[in-house]
């Protein structure tokens, strides 16, 4: 590993607890984790084990208990929840299994909403978007609406979505859940393209052979990391 100063995403003794009547329920416990730049990680595990509480600290949606986490080396447990809004903005591309696209509006408008929360000018949105939607194999696609595109054609429309901000981590919870088999492949080597090209992305799943595409795979059990996998590069 890299010194914490080069990490991406550090999180030391990370807990998220929750009161349910008199019992404390932990969905996390007492996490420690590195993530470098760069770097391609699948989590794994059973449901309730703690991946999707530990997506949304990652991605500033939630606040740990207790712990700290640093995010690109600034202190966000801390943040308060427009300050978490602003880290998020700025440093996280999400893309969802559901795709979660607003039917009425074409591809390209689609990508640049972002865009719009940002403040970013018109002239710049139309070329970010366009920049993005050509990133992901979509330039012929970019004034079609989400009802005329295959399921594949709309996850990369969201993959546009998340890059075009220009974020540093690209989070992904199940992102081809709900798609076939050739599919899930077409956005499993689009994965792979984003990483090699230098993006840090993290992603969930429950399937082995998409985790496979990962260089490092994460399993979790009972709020806590039980095993760290170094994947053999992929032919």
């Amino acid at each position: 590993m890299q010194s914490s100063q080069a990490a991406i995403i550090r999180l030391d003794d990370v807990e998220r607890t929750y009161r349910m009547g008199s019992e404390t329920i932990y969905a996390l416990r007492a996490l420690s984790l590195t993530i470098d730049p760069n770097e391609f990680v699948a989590i794994m595990g059973p449901s309730g084990s703690g991946k999707s509480t530990l997506m949304n600290v990652i991605g500033c949606l939630d606040t740990p208990s207790s712990g700290r986490y640093w995010l690109n080396g600034r202190l966000v447990s801390e943040m308060n929840d427009r300050q978490l809004a602003a880290a998020r903005n700025r440093e996280i591309g999400f893309v969802f299994q559901s795709f979660n696209l607003l039917a009425r509006l074409t591809a390209l408008a689609n990508v640049e909403v972002p865009l719009i929360y940002a403040g970013v000018p018109r002239r710049e949105r139309h070329e970010r978007a366009r920049h993005a939607l050509d990133t992901v194999g979509l330039a012929d696609r970019m004034l079609h609406r989400p009802t005329e595109m295959s399921g594949g054609q709309r996850q990369r429309v969201a993959i546009a979505r998340a890059l075009v901000t220009r974020p540093s981590i690209l989070l992904a919870d199940e992102p081809t859940g709900n798609l076939d088999s050739s599919t899930t492949e077409e956005i499993m080597n689009l994965f792979d393209d984003l990483h090699a090209a230098g993006h840090t992305l993290i992603m969930v799943t429950h399937e082995q052979e998409i985790a496979a595409h990962a260089a490092r795979v994460l399993r979790m059990n009972d709020g806590e990391i039980v095993a760290d996998e170094q994947m053999e590069p992929r032919r």
